[in-house]
């Protein structure tokens, strides 16, 4: 059956929406993941060493930690949507290689493979992300000191 056009419209926006949590995070643009996020969204990354919490807790755990690197480079592919009314499901796997300089020249490289299941609601905004939980597949390399 063909998609109408608000549902062409919808899947659209949240592809936007994704595409934008990637951008805020990859450049440290805390004010831009604001516009992902509900203000009371849950979030879980406990799965790749995170925080599980409300978004306010989640992203200042997110300024310390992702402090730490000089490049995350967040790849989306492979998003499933569900789409009822004015809410979503979503599944989209995620490719983030991720580097930490030391000062010496020396770098630690390792990439994470996950998915984001996500709860996604529209509001006067745009849509938001209500709920992510982020399921870590494989990590390829070792975290620094382990």
């Amino acid at each position: 059956m063909p998609l109408s056009l608000q549902e062409l419209s919808d899947r659209i926006e949240i592809n936007d929406l994704l595409t934008r949590y990637a951008k805020a995070i990859d450049s440290q643009d805390y004010e831009l993941l604001d516009t992902c996020f509900l203000p009371d969204a849950d979030i879980d990354y406990v799965s790749s060493g995170g925080i599980a919490g409300k978004y306010p807790e989640v992203r200042a755990w997110l300024e310390k930690a992702l402090a730490i690197f000089s490049v995350t480079l967040h790849s989306l592919s492979n998003s499933e949507i569900e789409l009822d009314g004015d809410r979503a499901k979503g599944r989209t796997l995620v490719t983030n290689p991720m580097c930490i300089r030391d000062g010496d020249d020396n770098q630690t490289i390792f990439t994470v493979y996950a998915h984001y299941e996500d709860e996604l609601v529209r509001t006067a905004d745009g849509w938001r992300i209500a709920r992510r939980f982020e399921r870590q597949a494989l990590l390829d390399g070792s975290l620094p000191g382990g």
